[in-house]
């Protein structure tokens, strides 16, 4: 099997022994041709260019943006081409998506997990996300927020730039920061599904599936019943106290995660699309990655989008 392997060199997680460890074990089994990314973007391009290059599989050694990219371009290819199947190696700080298909944190075990998946054959169809808007057409594999969560992603990626690493305890020092000192208690959003819209939002998150988590291996589940194979869910923080939301916030990490119904939210399942406003720009994030401010975003579910081996 002809296979594209894009690699991170600035993945989080990995070393370069990692990497030649990794590297060898797909050379033992797949024709593999391994190109480094060089900047924002450029693993969309190369995956972009995959089918026209006869490529049937594309892997990739990097963090959910990296994922991010990697899918975009695999999606954006001519659709008279055969689209190549797609496995992940995990080598950012936090691994949501690879985590949520059930697939090791730890990029040599994950490695053999995929290469056993490709000799049984054994790979899995799933839903993604599309957002879609006047400086939007991209899709996400995991989840989409407004508003505070976004200002989040954006902190932390700041932080990042001044030579800080992505890690769970960065994560939460700024949540926990911009909880007390940001716009949260900003009730200027509208989520409108299903004809019915509900305003005076404070943040909102949609979701592809369940659990997702930037604490290390803590799930975290506002949706606790999202699925790849189902449609979007969503979540909207309708009451805003430090009490109430922090209160909310600490039911994302039970077991059980967020309950479908409870004081100060509303969730919706399974919608095949939805739309959020906001009478002002607000941050706005996918999948991790800070896409600045928007006043509108529509959301749809594109079912069976893509085929892992995991």
């Amino acid at each position: 099997m002809r296979a594209l392997f894009i690699v991170n060199p600035k993945a989080t997680t990995t070393t370069d022994r990692t990497r030649e460890v990794i590297l060898g074990a797909l050379a033992s089994e797949l024709d593999v041709t391994t190109v480094e990314t060089a900047y924002r973007d450029h693993a969309r391009e190369l995956a972009r260019e995959a089918s026209s290059r006869g490529y049937e599989l594309v892997l990739s050694l990097g963090g959910d943006g990296t994922v991010n990219e990697v899918v975009n371009g695999l999606l954006s290819a001519p659709e008279d081409l055969p689209r190549p199947r797609y496995a992940v190696i995990p080598g950012g700080s936090a691994n949501v998506f690879i985590r949520s298909l059930g697939v090791s944190g730890d990029p040599v075990e994950a490695t053999g997990q995929i290469l056993g998946a490709i000799r049984a054959g054994r790979e899995r169809e799933v839903n993604l996300g599309r957002i879609t808007g006047a400086q939007d057409d991209r899709y996400f594999t995991f989840c989409a927020g407004f508003g505070w969560d976004a200002d989040v992603v954006q902190q932390v990626e700041h932080e990042r730039e001044n030579g800080r690493k992505a890690t769970p305890a960065l994560y939460a020092e700024v949540a926990v920061k911009l909880f007390f000192g940001g716009d949260i208690r900003d009730p200027s959003l509208t989520v409108s599904t299903g004809g019915r819209s509900l305003d005076e939002v404070y943040f909102a998150l949609v979701t592809n599936t369940t659990p997702w988590t930037y604490a290390g291996a803590l799930p975290l589940q506002p949706t606790p019943s999202s699925r790849f194979e189902l449609g979007l869910d969503a979540f909207a923080l309708t009451r805003s106290s430090y009490w109430l939301t922090g209160w909310v916030l600490s039911q994302m990490f039970l077991p059980k995660g967020l309950p479908a119904r409870g004081d100060g939210y509303v969730t919706w399942h399974d919608r095949d699309s939805l739309r959020v406003t906001s009478n002002h720009p607000r941050a706005f994030q996918i999948d991790g990655e800070y896409l600045g401010e928007r006043e509108e975003v529509n959301f749809h579910s594109v079912p069976k989008a893509l085929r892992i081996f995991c």
